[in-house]
This record gives structure tokens, sequence and C-alpha cells, in this order.
């Protein structure tokens, strides 16, 4: 009898212990077969306050849509260049999925292009999933990607190819998507009850631009083309979005011994799509489609950049550091604003030379129309700290690298 409270008593103490441990991965939930995840969420203060935040504004919003509630599948895509994320859903019963929501990504790291190694700052392009909630996450809520994937394990850099990718609130980022706290309030109590609902992969497919926006085109077809790898990786994932603009079903996505995309069934209209919104963009507007570029005039010739490095180059004190310069440079510009000037987030790039000097700094997004204000925030980057350089061989070397500030009143 002693034996049997015993055995009882330490399989209730174990069922607690399954669901109030922070072990968040997907495949980790409410170790008792009566508890929900949506309950197993509710366990935890944050979720909970977010369900008590948004649960009945979630369900008006659903009912103004004329969309069931709650969605049985949710539908994730990101794109960086145009810093939007977008959140389409459907029930079981539903062949085709219906848009939600859009919300602005409110910070950019990197440039476009796939993460290919840790460090890099890259938000990584392609198809993936969720596979973690994290109710404690050090930027409010988060749920992580399945990165690296298939693909990127067999493309990216073999022992460091990076990790640790995920949406989140707090608007800040060094690689990953960053919306507010209130979007992540929603989007991580949506996923939670799709996840309820047996949904247990989440797509998340992350694209470097709009591929039917001429803007956004027109930037990604100036960047890959003297890059014909690049290129190819970017024709894979247009032919994913085009499938899912004309069907609104979500594209089987095949990945091959080389690690390289392949999309079932996708259209080969969508290469034809490709060609034809070039084609029709007029010379003048593919002038003024692209940033204008601002001359540095801490300007070196850089005999080599590296692609890949042992060691990234390092800011005097660290990237929190670095952040607080860059937030000082955006405050500094306040003033010199116009008057009808909107939030706009500025993507700019530089080089840290052998020598940790940073030179050739250049805006390639934001302030288009603004040469003035390029000019006068080149002149106030160019005041940055010397960096330790990065390292190859235990040899400094040359690296760009690229990073996003907030320019607002």
């Amino acid at each position: 009898m002693q034996r049997c409270k015993f055995l009882l008593l330490l399989f209730f103490y174990c069922s607690l212990q399954g669901w109030t441990q922070p072990g968040y991965n997907l495949g980790a939930g409410p170790s008792a077969p009566y508890l929900s995840f949506v309950d197993y969420q509710r366990s935890f203060p944050r979720p909970q306050e977010a369900m008590q935040r948004k649960l009945d504004t979630l369900k008006k919003q659903f009912a103004a849509k004329k969309i069931k509630w709650p969605a049985a599948q949710i539908y994730i895509r990101s794109f960086k260049y145009d810093s939007q994320l977008e959140v389409w859903v459907k029930q079981e019963s539903e062949s085709v999925f219906t848009l939600f929501k859009t919300y602005a990504v409110c910070a950019l790291a990197g440039s476009l292009g796939p993460k290919r190694v840790q460090g890099d700052y890259q938000v990584p392009e392609g198809f993936y999933y969720i596979n973690e909630f994290n109710p404690f996450s050090n930027y409010y809520l988060s749920l992580g990607l399945n990165y690296p994937n298939a693909s990127d394990q067999i493309l990216s850099d073999a022992s460091k190819p990076g990790g640790d990718i995920y949406i989140h609130g707090s608007c800040v980022t060094v690689g990953c998507i960053p919306i507010t706290d209130q979007q992540i309030d929603e989007l991580y109590v949506l996923a939670t009850f799709a996840r309820d609902a047996g949904q247990d992969f989440i797509p998340v497919h992350i694209f470097p631009c709009r591929f039917d926006v001429p803007r956004s085109k027109s930037y990604l077809d100036d960047l890959v083309k003297d890059d014909p790898i690049l290129k190819n990786f970017s024709d894979k994932l247009s032919d994913a979005y085009f499938y899912f603009e004309k069907n609104r079903k979500l594209p089987i996505v095949l990945i091959t011994g080389d690690g390289q995309y392949h999309i079932n069934e996708a259209p080969r209209a969508a290469t034809n799509s490709r060609s034809a919104l070039s084609a029709t963009l007029p010379k003048e507007e593919l002038s003024t489609a692209l940033p204008r570029a601002v001359p540095s005039k801490r300007v070196r010739t850089i005999a080599k950049l590296s692609e890949v490095v042992d060691q990234w180059p390092q800011f005097p004190g660290g990237m929190t550091a670095f952040n607080d310069f860059i937030d000082q440079v955006s405050s500094s510009l306040r003033t010199s604003l116009p008057a009808d000037f909107a939030k706009v987030y500025v993507q700019f790039e530089f080089v840290v030379d052998r020598d940790g000097t940073p030179v050739n700094f250049k805006i390639i997004k934001g302030l288009t129309e603004y040469p003035k204000l390029q000019s006068l925030l080149i002149e106030r980057l160019e005041q940055m700290q010397i960096w330790t350089p990065a390292k190859l061989n235990a040899m400094p070397v040359a690296k760009k690298l690229t990073q996003t500030l907030t320019l607002q009143k």
C-alpha cells in the first residue's frame, strides 16, 4: 500500500514537472493527455496575458472577415526587402488559405540572400516551420524556426551554420524576424490554437521580396545579375511564391541531394511572369526604383573581401555597444528630418578593413527621395569607432557588413 502511494505521488510530481518546466520544443508539450496545448501555454504568464488581451479581439477580427474561429491551420510568409509578414488561415475542411493579416517587420538585419554561416546577421530565406514556442523569450514571446533545414545543412558552413532563428517581439534583431509585442501576442495565440487543433508543422516561408512588386523585383534582379548561384536560388523561391499566388495552396517543396529546392507542380508560367515583370517596367521607372547611392567620403579600394571568416569583426564593447551607436546616430538626425517625414527603415552596408577601419559606407535601402539625408547619415556613420577586424586562418581580412537603423520623428 505504501509503495502504491509513493508511485502515485511520483506520477503526480512528474506530471506537474512535465508541463511547468520550460521545455518549449514543438514536440514537447503537456505530459498529461487531458491538458490541451492551449491550456499548456496558459500555464505560462506571458501567453496567458496575451490570450486575455487578444482572444476577444482576434475573434472579432475573424468574424469581420467572415472566417471561422479558431483557424485549424495557419501559414506564415515573410518578405525581407518589403519588410512584411503575412498570416494566412484556413479550416481543415477548406482547400485554400485566406489572408488574415499583414504585419510590418519592424527591424532588419543583413541583406537579401540565404543565411550561410553563423554570425552573418542574415535572416534565412527558404522553407521552414515553427518548431518551438518560447514563453520566456528575451524578446517577450518568440516562435522558433527549424533553421538550418535540410537544404541549409548541405549548402551552409558545415561547422558553423548558425541557428536560433525566431519570429519574436521587442522590435530588435541580429538575424531574426522581429515584430512588435502587440503583434507577437496575436501571432503566438494564433499559432497556439493551430497547434492545439493538430497542426504540428506550421509552415513559414521566407522570401527575399515580393516577386510581383516592380520596385522590389528590380532591386533583387540587380543584386543577382552577376551571381548565378543566388539567381538560381531566388528563382526557386519565386516558383513557390507564384504557385501560392495562383492556387492559394502550399507548394510541395522537395530538397535534392545537392541541397537545391525544387517546387513540385510549380507552373512554368511563373518563369514567364518573372520575365514579363522586368520587360514591362519602363526604363524611367527602373532608374528611380533603385536607391540612389550617395558616396562615402571614407573610401578605400579593397583588394579582396572575405565571404567566409573564422572570426567576425568585433565592435568595441560588442553588439550592445554597436546598437547603442546606431541608436545615437538615429537620434542625432531627428532634428534634420522634414516635417512630413514618415518612419523609414534604412539599410546600409560598409566594410571593416583589415586594420579594423570601417570604410565604404553605402545606403542600399531607404531614403531614396532624400539624398541630403543620405549624405548626412553617412557622415554620422563615418564617425564609427575602429573595430577588431575579421580573421581567416588567424590573419586579419576585410569583411562587408550590412545593418539597419530606423529614422523617425
